[in-house]
């Protein structure tokens, strides 16, 4: 696999919605390790909103033209959105509401890999996958497990092979807010073998599901998924902010470690996650906090998954996914992080300027 398509898969993260109460940000928190002040970082464009949207998920895609895009999933209208990564120009809208492949019902998280980006479609139960740079469908896989599937990550495991990760947040009652039974829990998180042939065709095989049973350690609402295979690591965003919202790490293999980010992490919703890589190894993961009136980014240590500061955009709100481009582009030599604003709008940060104002590491700055 060539170094521009490792970048893009290490980099894709899914990301997913879910409606928070409404939590004021405070200008100090206080973490494990203490107080923390609360940085602000001005973004580098807010898009032009489209409320009719209801944008959630974010990937991009370095196009063999030196262009990068910026996709989003528009859950409202059933399409995806596609922008301009270095301005926020929308460039273009694919699909419509359907079943046929090609169409999408409620597409929730994304997740680019090499030349194809796999959309997670709630109504449709399903991963769909078009081929860019014009949004050809491929293949679909999971109808037969899939419920309530959210959000998406995925992993090489050898060339052309890849396992893929599918949060699936089901739920039941009228209004399809009532958490399962602890023992239906272990269906929280799906996982899929996929095998890219020599002429490009798609197969999948279902390798099962898991998740923690147990009454304190139980993935409840699932969106948010991003992982680390370095350090055989997944982060899962448990976003019930009813008892305790959080990210809780388990292998890649699903085994829970009973470990989770420390208490109050999160004052909101546990959101958006993403892995920022560096070249000697280390690096942060970044988590949004589901704040308004403005959202809260935290930065968490790779390994050791320590606190390393928290930032805020000067107007971006209630985000729910974020995506990270550690390569350089025209506009962000650096790369840049994107988040969702407020469902309408996609906003872009520089990660040098990340970086300088939470004195990260000047190693992950390619």
């Amino acid at each position: 696999m060539n170094s521009r398509l490792l970048a893009v898969a290490l980099s894709a993260t899914l990301l997913a919605a879910c409606a928070s109460r409404p939590v004021l940000e405070s200008e100090s928190r206080t973490t494990s390790a203490g107080p923390a002040r609360l940085r602000t970082v001005p973004e580098r464009f807010v898009s032009a909103p489209s409320p009719q949207d209801e944008l959630d998920s974010l990937a991009t895609w370095p196009g063999e033209d030196g262009k990068t895009w910026l996709i989003a999933s528009a859950k409202s209208t059933h399409q995806l959105q596609v922008y301009d990564a270095d301005t926020g120009e929308r460039l273009r809208s694919v699909g419509g509401k359907g079943q046929a492949l090609g169409q999408f019902k409620r597409p929730n998280g994304l997740a680019v890999f090499g030349d194809h980006v796999f959309v997670v479609e709630r109504d449709n139960h399903r991963v769909q996958v078009l081929r860019l740079p014009d949004f050809a469908p491929l293949a679909s896989f999971g109808e037969a497990q899939l419920r309530s599937p959210y959000g998406l990550w995925l992993n090489e495991t050898a060339p052309g092979e890849l396992e893929a990760y599918v949060t699936d947040s089901f739920m039941y009652g009228d209004k399809y807010d009532r958490v399962p039974p602890l023992n239906e829990l272990d269906q929280r998180v799906r996982r899929y073998r996929l095998h890219f042939d020599q002429d490009g065709r798609l197969s999948s095989e279902y390798l099962g599901a898991f998740g923690d049973t147990s009454e304190d350690a139980a993935l409840r609402v699932v969106e948010s998924i991003a992982g680390d295979p370095a350090n055989d690591r997944l982060l899962i965003a448990d976003e019930d902010d009813r008892r305790l919202s959080t990210l809780r790490e388990y292998t890649l293999a699903g085994r829970y470690t009973g470990r989770r980010l420390p208490d109050r992490s999160f004052d909101a919703q546990a959101e958006g996650v993403t892995l920022w890589s560096c070249p000697d190894g280390g690096g942060y993961w970044i988590a949004v906090d589901q704040l308004m009136p403005r959202t809260v980014f935290h930065v968490f240590d790779r390994a050791s998954l320590a606190p390393r500061g928290s930032f805020r955009g000067e107007v971006t709100a209630h985000t729910d996914g974020i995506v990270l481009h550690a390569a350089g582009t025209a506009g962000f030599p650096f790369g840049a992080l994107y988040a969702v604003h407020d469902d309408r709008s996609v906003a872009a940060f520089d990660l040098g300027e990340i970086a300088r104002t939470l004195s990260l590491s000047s190693s992950c700055l390619n």
